[in-house]
């Protein structure tokens, strides 16, 4: 039966029960009478108003069918509320008839529920916006649209190493931020560190090394340190932050078969794989110059010995 059939029907079932509970009063003509105009209200609120008229100024496809489940489930509770409020009898059993369908419609909707009120407090607290550089449920992109069930990301990493966008559009309820950590890479501040290693041989002049790597990064990253301690400056203003240095830094490291240099720079989020391929392809270019000033580590195999071919051939 569709809407338009019901908006007749019911209201005249409701009329016609009026007048006979007119012309001859009994209790049960009396309840249907309220039963009938129950169910209509909210037969006209629920699917004419809310469900068919306020849906289409829902623009997003997920959440206008979100709104429409939660509409249908409300409508079936109200019904029932209905009924028992009308034959149930006395308030203690409607009270508890309430409370039972109350449960049941918070267990059916619970998802929904979770992520609307996900999708608020990302409202409220900006937690992110259009545009950021975010890490939830082991999924990092670029927000390129919040609603308020779901948040879209341009989806990057994954199986490509660097941080560049895989092409993939990923759908993460907005639930997701009520048990778990959310990374955000550009709030308030869009650097961080990044680390390239590199292995020397021990013939190599690691301080002549040392010091060429770090002129080469502190060439490249001269700019991004500059707007890197401003950024952090600016963000001490909103939060309370320690000493922060922002100036490339190069940590040497020795073991027992080789040198291991780390570098750290800090670079702009977006920019990483760029800076880092900047740095390692000037990297290589000096080691290329240096005149084996400086030699990366290989792995060797030590040969402490060889069979005794003709003790093997006499045995046998």
């Amino acid at each position: 039966m569709n809407n338009n059939k019901i908006f007749i029907i019911w209201p005249i079932v409701a009329a016609s029960l009026w007048l006979a509970n007119y012309s001859y009063p009994n209790d049960f003509l009396e309840k249907g009478f309220y039963t009938f105009v129950g169910l209509t209200i909210i037969h006209i609120i629920m699917k004419m108003i809310l469900q068919k008229q306020f849906s289409k100024k829902i623009k997003e496809k997920r959440t206008r069918y979100a709104f429409r489940k939660i509409t249908s489930i409300l409508y079936l509770a109200s019904f029932g509320i209905v009924l028992v409020a009308v034959w149930g009898g006395g308030a203690q059993e409607v009270t508890v008839a309430f409370g039972l369908l109350s449960a049941g419609v918070a267990f059916a909707l619970q998802d929904l529920l979770k992520n609307l009120a996900g999708g608020i407090i990302i409202y409220l607290n900006r937690l992110y916006t259009i545009g950021d550089r975010i890490e939830m449920n082991g999924k990092t992109g670029d927000v390129i649209d919040i609603g308020i069930l779901y948040t879209t990301i341009l989806e990057t990493r994954e199986w490509i190493s660097a941080d560049l966008p895989t092409g993939r559009i990923v759908t993460l309820p907005n639930g997701l931020i009520l048990g778990n950590n959310v990374i955000n890479y550009t709030k308030d501040h869009n650097y961080i560190w990044d680390e390239i290693s590199l292995s020397l041989d021990y013939k190599s002049d690691y301080k002549y090394a040392n010091e060429r790597i770090y002129e080469i990064v502190n060439e490249e990253t001269m700019l991004t340190v500059e707007k890197a301690k401003a950024s952090i400056e600016k963000l001490g203003e909103k939060y309370y932050l320690g000493e922060n240095k922002t100036e490339p830094i190069i940590h040497l490291v020795p073991t027992d078969k080789e040198i291991l240099i780390k570098i750290r720079y800090a670079v702009e989020v977006r920019q990483r794989s760029t800076m880092k391929n900047k740095i390692s392809n000037r990297i290589l270019e000096e080691i290329k110059n240096s005149g084996k000033k400086i030699m990366i580590s290989t792995p060797l195999l030590d040969i402490v010995g060889f069979p005794n071919a003709n003790e093997n051939f006499k045995e046998k």
